[in-house]
């Protein structure tokens, strides 16, 4: 009798232990994150003012296109002199590929585009799922 009860318990535990790790592994897929990172080399010729209305209207996406689902930004201030000239970092996170491709064709998206076409130098654009 008493080995019944202990093969019952262990085939418990190897159930519990089972479903544990696939509700951690459906958990994990549900929190991965594409991350969008886009970064820009001004032209010479654009002034302070200028880039500033670029960065303004870039902040202004994520309230224009909620398919954004985290957004920061910042300048380069790197020492290591690596930046090629790239000085502005926009990293924004979308929940899927579909979320993303939506985000580049968006009419709000389109019109960033036409804020900087006057300033634009070059870019470099990056896109990853987020591992931790």
């Amino acid at each position: 009798m008493r080995k019944i009860l202990f093969f019952t318990f262990l085939v418990l535990v190897s159930m519990q232990t089972l479903s544990a790790q696939a509700t951690a592994e459906k958990n994990k897929k549900n929190t991965a994150v594409l991350r969008h990172v886009v970064m820009f080399k001004f032209q010479d010729k654009a002034t302070t003012d200028d880039i500033k209305k670029v960065e303004e209207a870039f902040r202004a996406l994520p309230g224009k296109i909620p398919l954004i689902k985290d957004f920061e930004w910042g300048m380069n201030n790197s020492p290591e002199k690596l930046n090629q000239g790239l000085t502005h970092c926009f990293l924004l996170s979308f929940q899927s590929v579909e979320d993303r491709d939506a985000y580049l064709v968006h009419p709000a998206h389109k019109a960033f585009g036409e804020v900087l076409k006057p300033y634009f130098d070059k870019a470099t654009v990056l896109d990853y799922w987020a591992h931790k």
